[in-house]
């Protein structure tokens, strides 16, 4: 029987799939010159897979309080116009389409073969001018391929795609003087081969990706070639088929790698061009453009311009009262709420917010290493120092501001920022919503987990006593501050910060200990310890 997909299926393809761009992202983005050696085609796919995920996961969770799970065709869907609205770059807004083309077939039900050869058609259609070793030659191998052998599509798309890619520098000469494959169809390579691993449960074995010092190529429009087009222009809009139409003629006589993707009233539209202005005037006459982006390809000289301010730290918090203590020092905050976890394009804004030329990025997350990653490179490309510090916990970001210098030597306040965050080991507690086994034993559902650097080290029923059998474990390797955030919700907090300070002061004579309040979206308790 043909492969198709599920509701569940393709909410862990569209994870499976972010997780690998991310891992991915600065050896895509290396390879990239074409047809712009802008550097930014791994970036640019990640973001518009993130935002594919994040409206999949918005579907999921408007079910979660029913007894029902989505449709399959509500969560394709969603997946296709979440990659429309949030498409980056001429390689993101193909894979939006490519994305688009397989929504209308598996929305109908049909089979994997069936929506991927509908998706190489629709994203083929979309460019204006294609160009063979590109992104479309890999999405048109990986369909021929799938239709062969539909009872095993997906692996048959992989394996078609992987040897299309392979052959990219022979069909591109600026991929072959480069001597690496095209950029574009290596992410979506990686995209397919997380498909394979979300309906087959196995991942396929990844192609290494040739090194060079410089990079190489975005998608499948036209080359650039040296002195071409200094803008490129992005805009979402809403028109009718005839007006695009009429659109597409326009901005193919203006500039070049064209890619208008999208249908039913809202397009995603992708131009380079000198006259940015000339561009958007005619997204304005064919219907309304909106989130209109315009990147000038010397953005670092034009940024270094216009900014006003040396270096900035930008921070990520979970709760409203760290908000307002990182801001009292100096820094931009970008609140993190929970479940909610900040995209990449929140961490960018705080960026330009900082309007710094040099920006310290502090994510205090393990599970926003990527999307920190990824917002950084962006802000690279607009002319920003970007150094992202791994803070995995907020009190670790608070370590690290604390010896924020912005008079010395941006490399040496990094130095010395990262050296106090990883001095500070951290630890949470919080409270078990279901019965689970964890790594300290079996909890249930109201116990108060005491996690030390990630993982369960205590169970218990009190949150002032558990907290002090996580602060004798960590005091046990020795420390010289303790730092301890209260969320806003933790019964007489006052009292719990009481008793814990009392108890570092009575066990551990040379230990100091600072209190802060995590306000209104905080865990129960952070602990770190320097």
């Amino acid at each position: 029987m043909p492969q198709t997909l599920d509701a569940a299926a393709v909410r862990t393809w569209c994870s499976l799939a972010l997780e690998a761009l991310g891992r991915e992202r600065e050896e895509i983005d290396a390879i990239n010159v074409y047809p712009v050696a802008d550097g930014d085609t791994g970036t640019n796919l990640y973001l518009t897979v993130e935002s594919a995920a994040q409206a999949v996961e918005a579907v999921f969770a408007a079910h979660e309080t029913g007894s029902s799970a989505p449709a399959p065709a509500d969560v394709v869907r969603a997946m296709a116009h979440g990659a429309l609205i949030g498409a980056r770059g001429n390689s993101g807004t193909i894979l939006a389409q490519l994305l688009r083309g397989m929504a209308e077939r598996l929305g109908d039900g049909d089979h994997l073969a069936g929506a991927l050869q509908r998706a190489a058609t629709l994203a083929r259609e979309a460019v204006a001018h294609p160009v063979e070793g590109t992104i479309l030659s890999v999405a048109g191998a990986a369909a021929q391929a799938a239709d062969a052998f539909p009872q095993d599509a997906v692996r048959a798309a992989y394996e078609g795609a992987r040897q299309a890619l392979d052959a990219t520098p022979g069909q591109l000469a600026v991929l072959e003087r480069a001597g690496v494959v095209d950029a574009g169809g290596r992410g979506l390579l990686m995209v397919l081969g997380a498909l394979v691993e979300a309906v087959t449960g196995e991942a396929p074995v990844a192609p290494v990706l040739a090194h060079v010092s410089h990079e190489i190529g975005d998608p499948g429009s036209e080359p650039c070639a040296d002195g071409g087009p200094a803008f490129e222009v992005i805009y979402l809009l809403e028109a009718d088929d005839a007006a695009v139409a009429r659109l597409r003629t326009r901005l193919d006589g203006l500039g070049d790698s064209l890619v208008v993707v999208g249908g039913d009233g809202l397009w995603n539209v992708h131009v380079h061009v000198d006259d940015a202005g000339a561009a958007v005037e005619a997204g304005v006459e064919a219907g309304r453009p909106y989130r209109i982006r315009i990147t000038h390809f010397d953005a670092a000289a034009v940024s270094r311009e216009r900014e006003q301010v040396q270096r900035a730290v930008v921070v990520v918090v979970p709760g409203e009262g760290l908000a307002g203590l990182c801001a009292e020092a100096g820094a931009t905050t970008v609140l993190a709420r929970p479940g909610e976890p900040p995209a990449s394009g929140e961490l960018v804004d705080a960026i330009r917010r900082a309007h710094a030329r040099e920006v310290v990025l502090l994510p205090n997350s393990a599970e926003l290493r990527h999307t920190a990653a990824a917002a950084a490179e962006q802000a690279r490309t607009e002319g920003v120092r970007v150094a992202l510090i791994p803070t995995r916990a907020a009190v670790q970001g608070i370590a690290a501001l604390a010896v924020h210098e912005p008079d010395r030597r941006f490399d040496e306040d990094v130095v010395a920022m990262t050296a106090a965050a990883g001095a500070t080991r951290y630890a949470e507690l919080a409270v078990a919503e279901r019965q689970s086994w964890t790594s300290a034993g079996v909890c249930q559902a109201g116990d108060v987990l005491g996690l030390i650097d990630g993982d369960v080290a205590v169970i218990g029923v009190d949150l002032a006593a558990t907290a002090e059998a996580v602060l004798d474990r960590m005091l046990a390797a020795g420390g010289e501050l303790v730092t301890l955030v209260l969320g806003e919700d933790v019964p007489d907090g006052d009292a719990v910060a009481d008793r814990l300070e009392r108890y570092v002061r009575d066990g551990y004579l040379a230990v100091d200990t600072l209190v802060y309040r995590g306000g209104r979206g905080s865990t129960p308790l952070l602990v770190g310890v320097e």
